[in-house]
């Protein structure tokens, strides 16, 4: 087994690992089943990508988060490591290809997404893989308890068993409470309780709570005051348009992010950020995933999120190079509001939520006992004006049925569409000899795209239009003519979400969500808000207290640093003065009376200060104003 510091050293370029990080791996490499918290930007993923390369064999990692998994695949393709990804969205060919390099040992990591699991494909191939590793990404999403459960992660413990052998699961997290983490352990089936956390004070993180009505005029002096780059969160994408156009207005460089960007413009967004071409990225909680820019010096949520878990992550992207960094949040009551009726609205009737369920069957025409495996694009306004209902009323209900584990969306991929040749050369020829007006574009392809024999190639249709001197739409329909004679395969780029059906549809009167599941949901997604509410409110409190707490961690150290602890010491520094004043005030007339001009000559305040603490001695009856108009000492 190589040398970790060497493989960290040769791979990453680090002479040496961060705090735990070394800890976590040797916990691995001795075959124990290892729970690993590290705070966001703590290096999660050295600590299953350094002891695989020590090991033998295949490392699985198992996350939800598509653009996380083509992030880190293209990462550690750069370092030479080979590694693939496969989730929802590839064509079976693409599939299939994946899994028969990692038969052939060809790859050193496989990304997966948790429905993966249960695929049959995957499934059939796992007893011929030599896996060293199975790595769980996102491990709150296991527990029932966390903010963004999800049921194909109750599958892994599952899969577990028919992996050859011994293989150590490493599940990561960057927050979970001490409920959460008991229940990691516990459904992941670890053979003995095994967990490795990092402390989740961030000593230079500043955080401050604002109650503000005008949070424009706030960001502005915010952005003014504070030097460096920084992120702005904002909840919807119509938003991240108006608040980046504001800030460009006042000549602030700025720009907005979201999922619903495609993938070379999410990439250009992106790289100017990173490079400092654009100073501030204004975006919903799409942004943050695998960017790691080291000196954010402040984030800005101007919405109040939903979870102390999110919020923790998305303020923990500043100041990741241990300099000074503020996590500011603004809000306003209509934000607490707000926050209470989307609960509320997250939790609609079950009656309701079932009624949706039968619509989207029938939208898709699937009938009783069918639909397990099927999928197609969501258009989800369409559908809502297909059952009459808001967008919102829909979304609410769709989100519920997904946590029950009755259905999968997956969010835009946006990725570019792709190519794979389905003929040989020979074939290719005759096809165009045979076909005169298609030869131009498969001619333009092959010297566009060089593989496409081998493996799907990713194509851009508006390239390829200004080359082939014709337009976007005449390249697709040509396209799509050659894949029905089998010339090629086209996938498509999409902006629409998927939606995937993980059970067959079940007749209505069958139909039930088990109502301690909707319950026990609802109560602990009300103490999670609970403790949101608290977090804003709290004006007595350390905030960097407040929130580790919250994840278990016990502190008796405030920061020193936030809001509150900056408003706690004014009170205290305001203490100390007034008792300063008031001790002279009285030591002055124990010698003799004073007249109030004379008290204002001889001590070394302001005149409002004195004048605010001889009234309070008076009402305390501790000196009196005699009847030469001096005030004396009782």
């Amino acid at each position: 087994m190589e040398n970790i510091h060497k493989i960290l050293e040769k791979y990453w370029g680090y002479s040496q690992f961060r705090p735990l990080q070394e800890d976590i791996i040797n916990s691995i490499l001795s075959g124990k089943d290892t729970l690993a918290l590290l705070p966001t930007g703590g290096g999660k993923s050295i600590c299953f990508q350094v002891p695989a390369m020590a090991l033998e064999g295949l490392c699985i990692v198992v996350t939800p988060l598509i653009a996380l998994m083509k992030d880190q695949v293209e990462n550690l393709r750069q370092r030479n490591i080979p590694a693939a990804a496969v989730y929802t969205g590839l064509s079976r060919i693409e599939i299939e290809k994946v899994f028969r390099a990692c038969e052939m040992g060809e790859y050193k990591f496989l990304y997966v997404s948790p429905e993966r699991l249960q695929s049959t494909l995957l499934r059939n191939i796992v007893s011929n893989l030599d896996v060293s590793i199975l790595a769980i990404d996102e491990a709150h999403c296991i527990s029932q308890w966390g903010y963004d459960f999800r049921p194909p992660y109750l599958k892994i413990a599952e899969f577990r068993k028919i992996l050859q052998g011994h293989v150590p699961v490493l599940a990561l997290t960057a927050t979970a409470t001490p409920e959460v983490v008991e229940d990691i352990q516990l459904r992941l089936e670890f053979e003995q309780k095994n967990v490795f956390r990092k402390s989740f004070i961030r000593d230079n993180l500043i955080y401050v709570v604002q109650h503000e009505e005008n949070k424009n005029k706030r960001l502005l002096n915010i952005i003014n005051k504070i030097p460096g780059t920084g992120i702005v969160y904002v909840r919807n994408r119509r938003k991240t348009v108006e608040m980046a156009e504001f800030l460009k207005q006042q000549g602030i460089s700025a720009d907005f992010y979201h999922a619903g960007l495609d993938v070379l413009e999410r990439e250009r967004k992106q790289d100017e950020w990173k490079t400092n071409k654009i100073r501030i990225i204004v975006s919903t909680n799409a942004f943050g995933m695998g960017i790691d820019k080291p000196d954010v010096r402040f984030v800005v949520h101007l919405d109040v999120p939903d979870t102390l878990e999110a919020y923790f992550q998305e303020a923990g992207r500043g100041g990741r190079d241990g300099k000074p960094s503020y996590a500011v949040l603004l809000y306003e009551q209509s934000d607490l509001i707000n926050l209470e009726k989307n609960f509320e609205e997250s939790y609609p009737p079950e009656k309701n939520i079932l009624q949706i369920y039968q619509q989207l069957c029938s939208y898709y025409s699937i009938a009783i006992g069918e639909g397990k495996g099927f999928s197609a694009d969501f258009d989800i306004v369409r559908f809502a004006n297909y059952c009459h209902l808001t967008v919102v009323q829909v979304h609410h209900a769709i989100s519920f049925l997904v946590r029950v584990g009755w259905i999968l969306l997956t969010d835009a991929d946006n990725s570019l569409s792709q190519l794979h040749l389905q003929m040989n050369a020979d074939q290719l020829n005759n096809f165009q000899d045979t076909y005169t007006k298609q030869a131009d574009l498969i001619k333009l392809l092959l010297r566009s795209c060089p593989g496409l024999f081998t493996d799907f190639v990713p194509i851009n249709e508006e390239e390829l239009a200004k080359r082939h001197h014709s337009t976007k739409e005449k390249i697709i329909e040509q396209l799509k003519y050659l894949e029905q004679y089998g010339v090629l395969s086209y996938l498509q780029q999409t902006d629409l979400p998927k939606i995937y059906f993980l059970e067959n549809r079940v007749d209505s009167k069958y139909l039930r969500i088990p109502a301690e599941v909707y319950n026990e949901r609802k109560k602990s997604a009300r103490n999670r808000l609970d403790a949101v509410e608290n977090y804003v409110k709290n004006e007595r409190k350390c905030r960097s207290r407040l929130l580790v707490e919250y994840f278990g961690e016990k502190s008796d150290k405030a920061c020193g640093f936030c809001d509150n602890c900056i408003s706690k010491k004014k009170v205290q520094n305001a203490e100390i003065l007034t008792h300063k004043i008031q001790q002279e005030i009285l030591e002055l007339l124990q010698k003799s009376p004073y007249s109030l001009d004379e008290l204002i000559t001889r001590l070394p305040f302001s005149k409002e200060n004195i004048i605010m603490n001889i009234r309070y001695l008076l009402s305390k009856e501790k000196i009196f104003l005699n009847e030469k108009k001096k005030y004396q000492k009782k």
